[in-house]
């Protein structure tokens, strides 16, 4: 293990040889070319999801309908194979929201049973490994909160009882741009419960030209073949990783002090949570490992923090470019950092 004093320094960076956290990397590395066999052009995109789950935070994808967000979170769900598991809870569910769902049809219900003369517990699709929540915000902010507790706590409250889910627990859900007709916007408390928010661009020019090559071929067929991921490897990577990749004192000081320079900007009127700062730790941790490194180093402050703190962030009247605020006071604190590690 390298020695925590020198944990950020960029010379350090060298591939992590013979340490118990090969086989994340490795783990890492299978989902990632399961996933880039199913959706071209979208590397950039699968390395956060990846790093999402690995550090067990939820992900909201946002673009117009066609850019393969669904795709995306399908080939995630379907990389997850059967082992022991746990008894009644599925790989992968799909939830199609709409504007007459109700949050029974979320969680479940209880349904008597006159066999019995007692009341059985009929679980909904949030009982799964993996759920696709999609197209989130075409639905009623009730329905939307009815996601709350099972994001933030693993748990669902189903007629005064409470049904825990299970451990691997992941929520990836899609939603249209606020411009698009028949979309609700997402609560603030919602918001904060995702750990990243990825707007999905329009793919280059190659990729679009090997995804219509591809054709009769289906991606997700393509990526079926390829070895998957089972959800004991997952729940240990993720144990391993927050235990096993260093996190240096001046990275936590960082952290907090790129989310009060934030709060103080005369531009921002909300700034990012304490929460979001919990949640980016083991997130950070991810990254360092999926790059074959066992320490968080600036690099990776400097390619999360936008997609964590962004979408917590609300501006003043008159500033549209939320991004441009967070990118500012990011690459102002990873500089800082670069030079104290270089001085330790």
């Amino acid at each position: 293990m390298i020695d925590a004093e020198t944990t950020t320094s960029p010379t350090a960076a060298a591939p992590v040889a013979g340490a118990p956290l090969d086989f994340v990397t490795v783990l890492a590395e299978r989902l990632m070319v399961r996933l880039r066999a199913a959706v071209k052009g979208r590397d950039d995109v699968i390395e956060l999801v990846v790093v999402a789950l690995l550090a067990d935070g939820h992900v909201l994808l946002e673009d117009y309908p066609g850019s393969g967000k669904t795709t995306l979170a399908r080939a995630l769900g379907e990389a997850i194979v059967e082992d022991s598991g746990v008894a009644g809870i599925a790989a992968f569910r799909r939830i199609q929201f709409t504007p007459d769902l109700l949050p029974s049809d979320i969680t479940g219900t209880s349904v008597f049973e006159v066999a019995r003369s007692t009341f059985e517990l009929r679980r909904g699709p949030i009982f799964a490994h993996i759920v696709l929540a999609d197209e989130i915000n075409r639905t009623s902010p009730k329905v939307q909160a009815a996601l709350l507790e099972a994001m933030a706590e693993k748990q669902v409250t189903i007629d005064d009882r409470t049904h825990p889910l299970d451990d691997l627990f992941f929520v990836i859900a899609t939603q249209n741009p606020l411009d698009v007709a028949g979309t609700y916007p997402l609560p603030t408390p919602q918001l904060d419960r995702f750990l990243f928010k990825i707007a999905m661009k329009h793919i280059a020019r190659d990729a679009e030209i090997d995804v219509l090559s591809a054709y009769p071929a289906a991606g997700l067929g393509t990526a079926a073949a390829l070895a998957g991921v089972t959800r004991t490897e997952l729940v240990d990577a993720r144990r391993a990783l927050r235990t096993g990749v260093v996190i240096a004192p001046i990275v936590r000081e960082s952290l907090v002090d790129l989310a009060r320079a934030l709060r103080a900007d005369r531009r921002v009127l909300q700034g990012a949570s304490t929460r979001s700062l919990v949640l980016l730790l083991p997130a950070l941790q991810a990254r360092a490992i999926v790059h074959g490194r066992d320490f968080v180093s600036p690099e990776d402050v400097a390619a999360l923090a936008p997609f964590v703190f962004t979408h917590r962030i609300e501006c003043a009247p008159g500033v549209d470019d939320v991004e441009a605020v967070v990118r500012e006071h990011t690459a102002t604190t990873v500089e800082r950092l670069a030079r104290e590690s270089l001085r330790r």
